[in-house]
């Protein structure tokens, strides 16, 4: 039989694409059915045996034997007089089964044939890629660069399945090569033009919490909780944490003798700042704890409002707000309440809240100033121009006129 092009085709893809014996004998069925129905009307009546291993499939068509006046379907009958040239001994109303070859097909039926089957099998391989990646949503995996690209890196894993680590999902400090070996997490995978594409980050917190699972054997056996897990990428991370059993220390297991076990994350992270802190339900202690290693001197929390007033001596407040104000907005995450940062001292009445001259100053600039701990018009005043220009983003000539603003409101009071 003239079929073996085709099982040749269909043991390529056994061989590379790991499809198991059944799915096969499944998927040639199918399109054979398929080419016998288009051609014959029906394929009800064929029996078609599958041969994986010897490369070998066989079609045999079932039609009742009937008298030559009565014949009035061609495709589930046979004339007698066309049965008995096939074997002499054929009476009417047995059944004849009588093999298909390939040679029976047209040119453009055999092609259909191919294409259908190159079809089915793909449509089988991506289902099957959907599917494994559906079910590592949440895992770590390990691929190697195919091909980076300015918006987005094409990495390979063991199978050699296609996988996307977008540049949104890149730590800004990630450079890769072709050749080099990178780990991520499967963010989610989602089916694009009917295709399986499975997307990766190494930005999101389960990463780090799939990190933290592998170096620390406590969290992995359910020893220690993550409560919560907060990130800038590349720069800081705050990670709350609670054991019910009080002979573990949840920072100490998670940190390790000499930070053993963290130093190995920090580096997977670029160098990405961990704070691991103690979960509590108090919010004030836990306000504390976040805001480290800042010390607080009082605060007032608003649990309607969820806001906290947090009060420090002024040496403390730009440890608690932190470079370009990434630790105190991850405290903020962290704990579930806006977190606002005074000094002590600020409410005395000789000093003006920043905010008040937003007639005279745009936000944005003001939001500058507030960002480096100074939210008020002494607090600015304190530091000089030179300090100002070094620890914003602002221009000299920006600083200047709020500068002048400022010490205005106060030549205005002392002359009143």
């Amino acid at each position: 039989m003239k079929t073996l092009d085709l099982i040749d085709s269909f043991s390529e893809f056994k061989e590379f694409k790991n499809i198991d014996r059944e799915t096969l004998m499944r998927i040639l069925e199918e399109v054979f059915r398929a080419a016998l129905a288009k051609r014959y009307g029906s394929e009800d009546n064929f029996d078609i045996i599958v041969n994986i291993d010897k490369g070998d499939l066989e079609i045999f068509r079932n039609r009742t034997i009937v008298e030559d006046d009565e014949l009035e379907d061609e495709n589930l009958e046979i004339a007698y007089s066309d049965a008995i040239k096939i074997e002499a001994d054929f009476e009417v109303g047995e059944e004849l089964s009588e093999p298909i070859y390939m040679t029976d097909f047209g040119r453009r039926e055999i092609l259909a044939i191919r294409q259908n089957l190159v079809s089915k099998i793909q449509d089988y391989e991506k289902s099957l890629i959907f599917q494994k990646y559906k079910e590592k949503v949440g895992e770590v995996i390990v691929g190697e660069v195919y091909q980076p690209w300015n918006r987005e890196i094409l990495i390979l894993d063991e199978e050699k399945i296609e996988l996307v680590l977008p540049k949104s999902e890149q730590i800004p400090t990630d450079h890769y090569r072709k050749g080099d070996t990178v780990r991520a997490v499967v963010l989610k995978v989602e089916m694009k033009n009917n295709n399986p594409q499975v997307i990766l980050s190494r930005t999101s917190p389960i990463f780090l919490e799939r990190l933290l699972e592998a170096e620390v054997p406590e969290i992995y056996d359910g020893l220690i909780t993550i409560r919560n897990i907060v990130r800038i990428p590349g720069e800081r991370a705050k990670i709350a944490v609670e054991s019910y059993d009080d002979r573990i220390d949840p920072v100490g297991s998670c940190v390790g003798i000499k930070g053993a076990r963290i130093h190995g994350i920090v580096r997977e992270l670029r160098n990405e700042n961990i704070d691991v802190i103690n979960f509590t339900p108090r919010i004030d202690i836990m306000v504390q704890r976040a805001l480290a290693p800042a010390k607080v001197s009082s605060l007032k929390i608003d649990e309607e409002g969820k806001k906290v007033e947090v009060f420090m001596d002024p040496d403390q407040v730009s440890l608690a707000i932190g470079k370009g104000g990434c630790n105190i907005k991850l405290a903020s995450k962290l704990v579930g309440y806006d977190i606002d940062v005074y000094r002590t001292g600020d409410e005395d009445t000789d000093d003006v809240d920043l905010r008040e001259f937003s007639d005279e100053i745009e936000k944005w600039v003001i939001d500058e100033f507030i960002k480096i701990g100074c939210d008020t018009a002494k607090s600015v005043l304190a530091l000089t121009k030179d300090e100002l220009i070094s620890r914003t983003d602002l221009e000299e000539e920006t600083i200047e006129e709020v500068l002048d603003i400022l010490r205005s409101e106060f030549d205005e009071e002392t002359q009143q």
